[in-house]
């Protein structure tokens, strides 16, 4: 097992729609392991796929007990809304208020190729929603009020030029 590099803001990987995986194999099941472990390192409470360079729909969660791996995943079902400040691995040291459903069923596979449904409500219905949005290219300050956005692109940009992240972000 291994703790894996995080992708940050400006790698074109984090902003595009991972690809569906078929049933898990050992070498699967070994990303998901090493998926695990980075988040726990990081720290953190989830990490698709595309976070660590890998372009596909899988992504791992760990909060409050709540632990494991989905591939293929989807949300089925919502209800409400609340908004909460998130972070991102992938966007060091930024934190927005995003309104998010508050209750989630979601459906996908786990690491035995088993069809899973899960219903889950508050932050790890949030955790959901934020690792599923990843793994369609969609990053949390997309999501962010408009003047939000600009301050976030303004710090990103302060990071970037500032050696905080790995290169310039251009996609600004």
């Amino acid at each position: 097992m291994a703790v894996l590099p995080i992708r940050t803001f400006g790698d074109p990987v984090l902003r595009r729609r991972a690809a569906e995986v078929g049933a898990p194999d050992d070498a699967m099941r070994k990303l998901m392991r090493d998926m695990r472990d980075t988040v726990i390192a990081a720290p953190g409470v989830g990490l698709a796929a595309p976070q660590i360079g890998v372009p596909r729909r899988v992504f791992v969660w760990t909060y409050e007990g709540s632990e494991g791996a989905l591939a293929n995943p989807a949300i089925v079902e919502q209800h409400g809304k609340a908004e909460a400040d998130e972070g991102c691995l992938s966007l060091p040291g930024l934190s927005y208020p995003v309104s998010r459903a508050e209750w989630v069923k979601a459906i996908g596979m786990n690491d035995r190729g088993d069809r899973v449904e899960m219903v889950m409500e508050d932050w790890l219905a949030r955790i959901f929603q934020h690792e599923i949005d990843h793994l369609d290219g969609v990053l949390f300050i997309d999501r962010i009020h408009p003047d939000l956005q600009r301050e976030a692109r303004r710090r990103l940009r302060e990071q970037a030029l500032s050696g905080v992240l790995p290169e310039p972000v251009s996609a600004l």
